[in-house]
């Protein structure tokens, strides 16, 4: 019987090595990111736009009361600071939108608690609040003035009504968001409806309610040049109205900056309370 000849082994290909890229960091879902490469990113947007202004300024296709360059408007806001009263302009309409903050949060915050907590307020009192906060706040305008004269509540009113409904709506949105957990098993404890408010529902929904005062914040600075359309005769909204009638286009962009400054402060202090009052949101 003949013999076959041994088979040569053909040694297998190697097989494909799967390289597996770690993602970066920055396009992560939710990722963290360094504190340094954090900052770098914010000024980078902060300043892009203000290179692109500058560039676009200086190509010169543009008339100067159209759009004034960055250097125009930064001498333009010197002047006002050191010969027109720039502080007095600030300071009168900073106490305008705290104060009609202010009294729109004292008000908002139990009855967007209470809408939130109980079905029955709900009915009787989120339709309502739905349908005025639809209504443009200028248009309040002839009756504020008719209900609380010219001076310095009109201002206020105005900024009240622009900020109040949608902070109610949003602190009850906040409320509803309790896991129902929490307030079943406080129930099975025996809480009563005061404890369950008092103990459960408003410290679980504290967060985001400071959060919702933050956003709401921002709104009452973009009332205040309506406010200061009521008979002003100073303010930061009435020094950009004046100048729009002037054609005093520098002057306009010096307050629009000033106003929006202020605003990136008045934000930057909600969250360095937010980390503070809850720090344990902030671990990860």
């Amino acid at each position: 019987m003949s013999q076959l000849p041994p088979t040569t082994a053909v040694p297998a290909a190697p097989a494909a090595k799967l390289v597996h890229r770690r993602p970066s960091r920055l396009w992560t879902v939710r990722g963290p990111i360094a504190q340094r490469t954090y900052w770098v990113l914010a000024l980078t947007g902060l300043f892009t736009p203000l290179v692109l202004w500058a560039a676009l300024a200086a190509w010169g296709g543009l008339d100067p009361v159209f759009l004034p360059s960055p250097l125009k408007v930064l001498e333009r806001g010197w002047t006002w600071a050191t010969d027109t009263g720039l502080l007095e302009d600030m300071g009168i309409s900073t106490y305008r939108v705290v104060a009609g903050f202010a009294l729109s949060a004292v008000i908002a915050l139990p009855l967007g608690l209470l809408i939130g907590s109980f079905r029955a307020v709900q009915a009787l009192l989120e339709p309502l609040t739905d349908f005025i906060r639809y209504m443009p706040a200028v248009a309040f305008i002839p009756l504020v003035m008719l209900w609380v004269g010219i001076d310095e509540a009109s201002k206020i009113a105005i900024i009240f009504i622009g900020t109040f409904f949608q902070m109610v709506l949003m602190v009850a949105e906040d409320v509803r968001r309790v896991p129902s957990a929490q307030v079943e098993a406080a129930q099975t404890m025996g809480a009563t409806r005061a404890e369950l408010i008092e103990k459960v529902i408003f410290p679980s929904a504290k967060p985001a309610l400071l959060d919702t005062l933050r956003i709401t914040m921002g709104w009452a600075w973009t009332y205040l040049v309506v406010a200061e359309l009521v008979a002003a005769n100073s303010g930061l909204g009435y020094a950009v109205l004046r100048a729009q009638r002037f054609l005093q286009t520098d002057t306009i962009f010096a307050g629009i900056i000033v106003i929006g400054l202020i605003g990136l402060l008045t934000d930057q202090l909600f969250r360095w309370l937010h980390r503070r009052a809850f720090p344990w949101l902030y671990l990860k």
